[in-house]
């Protein structure tokens, strides 16, 4: 029998090793920016085209390359970052594999001009599908300039199974971001098919955080700050009014580096726990600084995951840490067994007599008048008043005791009646149903607008609404711009990325349009008209039933059912939640 196992080809080899490296646009983008920080940039300059897939470009001023060391770093596990075992164990850098560059070359056409600083020329170097191609000196500034062409050109495969470049570019956004936020005393800029996303100024966390997620976070900001002798912890937390029911705007660090943790995520709801309405995520930007020995973030290529030494007490330390923040805020009560000295000072200038006489105070004397008696004539005759008491009790003892009603009388009928709980109980034949009058209507609504195609209403308001958008937000209003005129909003966007709102739809209350608004951005991306359309009427639904149904009249209900029944009483809504629940009585009278 012939031998079966044989070595595969190193392009063969170097594509299959990209595909843990190298997922998608993002990827590169986030290896590229790493490599350039690790370079010691100042400035760095993403340009970014076709969301990623035809060309992503890094500029950076850093020390740059010699020219043999811009040919080997093309080399799989060829690095400047590590030199044995031991140095694994205590990474300093972004980058320490040695695998980046040679899995992004394996799958795109990439070029590379690299200059060092006492240099007088730089080099220029060609690579395509991990072939190398040449190599030659050129004239170029100081630092390098990366530029990837055409991902997975030779993989169709792979380019065939990228999303489309709305959800691709969110993607290099986010890594963007992740990189951005770690390093504040750099410059960062990122152009995407020529027009500017962020140009990000050199300043101090509270800056870089307002820069990227916009003004409107600002207020809401909570500082964090801790310092023990094994790990310092510094940050933001939002107020639970900051608070969303997507993730997003959830940032954990440890020495620069983003990494993700369910577990430690975990630690940062339990602070919360009490202010935020079930579903809803706390937005938080924490940076951890640990001896590196202590963490390993040798787990997986895209070195998201990060296994540390003592997790449980960097839970409590968080967890801990941010309830105090809270309570310092007066967001939320806290017990704080170690006086805060700045709390002693704020109080000695607000209040200096009082602060500084403690010793002075004098217990409060009461005074007691020994003479009083209050069963003295003058006062009344005690005798006659209790003789007045023992007769009205006789003649009131045969009264019937009050009959307090918790419901109006028109809620008791046969057939309906109002819960507390907002529900309304209702005898349909032998069964009684529990109604949900406010999934009802939506349901009720969703299919009178499928009969009526006509465009909405607008409302002019009197004075414009502004929203604060951060990039993210301006990039989902610019996919959904065109349908918001048709379905009665008139708003536009100043170069301060403030939307002016000018009108909305006939219905929609003035204090709901915010919230509505941020419904709408929260979705990562809407592939169709009709997808956004279909969201867009779930959303104006629900908002309208919540509002409507806080309080409804019993005649109002009754309508609203006979138009269910017309409508076939659907038990379920589209989306497979119910309309009513039949109510078991069979089961309540075993209980007696």
């Amino acid at each position: 029998m012939s031998d079966i196992i044989q070595l595969l080809p190193d392009h063969v080899a170097n594509q299959i090793a990209a595909g843990e490296v190298v997922q998608r646009p993002a990827s590169i983008v986030k290896e590229l920016l790493e490599n350039s920080i690790d370079a010691g940039a100042t400035k760095i300059e993403l340009i970014i085209r076709d969301a990623g897939k035809n060309l992503i470009q890094v500029v950076d001023d850093g020390k740059g390359m010699s020219e043999t060391d811009a040919r080997m770093s093309f080399e799989r596990h060829a690095t400047s970052k590590i030199r044995g075992t031991e140095d694994i164990f205590k990474i300093a850098t972004k980058g320490f594999r040695g695998e980046a560059l040679a899995s992004i070359a394996a799958v795109s056409q990439v070029e590379l001009k690299t200059k060092q600083k006492d240099a007088a020329l730089g080099t220029n170097i060609y690579i395509e599908g991990g072939v190398f191609q040449f190599q030659e000196p050129t004239q170029t500034s100081e630092g390098s300039n990366f530029l990837v062409k055409n991902l997975f050109y030779n993989v169709p495969a792979r380019r065939k199974f990228l999303k489309n470049n709305n959800i691709e570019f969110r993607h290099v956004i986010d890594e963007f971001q992740r990189v951005a936020l770690a390093h504040e005393g750099l410059e960062f800029s990122l152009f995407h098919d020529d027009e500017p996303i962020f140009k990000l100024r050199k300043g101090t966390q509270m800056q870089r955080i307002v820069d990227i997620f916009g003004r409107k976070l600002h207020p809401q900001l909570i500082p964090i700050k801790e310092d023990i002798i094994w790990c310092k912890l510094h940050g933001f937390v939002a107020k639970p009014e900051g608070a969303k029911k997507t993730r997003g705007e959830q940032f954990l660090f440890v020495n620069g580096r983003f990494f993700k943790s369910p577990y430690f995520n975990k630690a940062v709801q339990e602070a919360f726990e009490g202010l935020l309405l079930p579903g809803y995520i706390p937005t938080f930007f924490l940076f951890l600084e640990l001896d590196p020995e202590k963490i390993d973030v040798n787990i997986h290529p895209q070195k998201t995951e990060v296994k540390f030494e003592d997790e449980h007490l960097i839970f409590a330390l968080l967890r801990s840490t941010i309830k105090r923040a809270l309570g310092i805020y007066n967001i939320a009560p806290s017990l704080d067994f170690e006086r805060d000295p700045q709390l002693d000072e704020m109080m000695q200038k607000s209040f200096p007599s009082k602060s500084n006489n403690i010793g002075n105070l004098k217990m409060p004397e009461i005074i007691v008048d020994r003479d009083y008696n209050p069963f003295l004539e003058e006062r009344g005759n005690p005798q006659i008043e209790i003789q007045n008491l023992t007769k009205m009790y006789h003649q009131n003892i045969s009264a019937e005791p009050s009959k307090i009603n918790l419901f109006e009388d028109e809620d008791f009928d046969e057939d309906l009646m109002r819960l507390p709980n907002g529900y309304w109980l209702f005898n349909k034949g032998d069964s009684t149903l529990m109604l949900d009058l406010g999934r009802m209507h939506r349901l009720l609504v969703a299919e009178s607008n499928k009969k009526s195609k006509k465009s909405t209403n607008r409302q002019s308001l009197l004075f414009s609404l502004e929203y604060h958008m951060n990039e993210t937000e301006k990039i989902k209003y610019k996919a959904i711009k065109k349908y918001l005129p048709e379905l009665g909003f008139e708003m536009s966007i100043n170069h301060d990325s403030v939307l002016s709102i000018d009108a909305v739809p006939e219905g929609l209350k003035e204090s709901q349009v915010m919230k509505f608004l941020e419904n709408l951005f929260e979705v990562l991306e809407y592939k169709t008209e009709e997808e956004f359309l279909q969201f867009y009427q779930n959303q104006w639904n629900k908002m309208q039933s919540k509002s409507r149904f806080d309080f409804i009249y019993k005649a109002d209900a009754e309508q609203l059912i006979k138009d269910f029944t017309a409508l076939g009483f659907p038990e379920f809504l589209p989306n497979g939640k119910r309309c009513f629940y039949e109510v078991p009585f069979n089961d309540f009278k075993n209980k007696f």
